[in-house]
């Protein structure tokens, strides 16, 4: 690869398909520049070591995780974005294991770009719940169990934890539905 050609977005996008390809834990600077052809130090002329990469990373994910699930929920409200949402959310991971591996830490408070865009789908499932009208920390209880409910399944999928033969995506439809069955019944007894 020319020097010409390498920029921090080929860099980005290498390090996105050996993430997916391979798992997080291989994405080194080294695996990184022999993927691109390079050696290890022209690497440090677009990003900052492997923290910067790692960072920049997760700020990729988390954008477009919260892009695929905006996408999802366009048009529609209530239960039908919710699940719209939560199945978008798993076809991410499904797609982006590595990338989606990256999002997972929690952000460095310091960083106010990764702290937003950490939020971002935060604040979509807290728009798509206004229709409930749930006071804010009732709200932020339903996300936090969504997240944790999808999180967990895209987990045990990943690692191959639905051995049995049936089907995932209406294992997903039917946990979803419960939660959100759950989820119209906590509302009423919240009022």
């Amino acid at each position: 690869m020319s020097r010409k050609s390498l920029d921090k977005a080929t860099i980005l996008q290498a390090a996105i398909e050996l993430a997916d390809d391979m798992g997080l834990e291989q994405v080194t600077l080294s695996s990184l520049a022999q993927r691109l052809g390079i050696k290890s130090p022209s690497l440090y002329n677009h990003i900052d070591g492997m923290r910067g990469l790692r960072r920049e990373l997760a700020l990729h994910g988390l954008q477009l995780l919260c892009d695929s699930m905006t996408k999802a929920a366009v048009g529609k409200a209530g239960e039908k974005a919710l699940l719209s949402i939560g199945i978008a959310y798993v076809a991410f991971v499904r797609e982006h294991p590595g990338l989606y591996e990256a999002t997972q830490p929690a952000p460095d408070q310091m960083d106010e770009e990764l702290v937003a865009a950490s939020y971002r789908s935060v604040q979509l499932l807290l728009d798509v719940l206004d229709e409930y009208q749930l006071e804010r920390d009732d709200a932020l209880h339903m996300v936090r169990g969504l997240r944790s409910m999808l999180h967990g399944f895209a987990s045990l999928e990943l690692r191959g934890g639905f051995g049995l033969k049936l089907d995932t995506d209406e294992s997903l439809m039917r946990m979803l539905r419960t939660y959100l069955s759950g989820m119209e019944l906590q509302v009423r007894t919240i009022d």
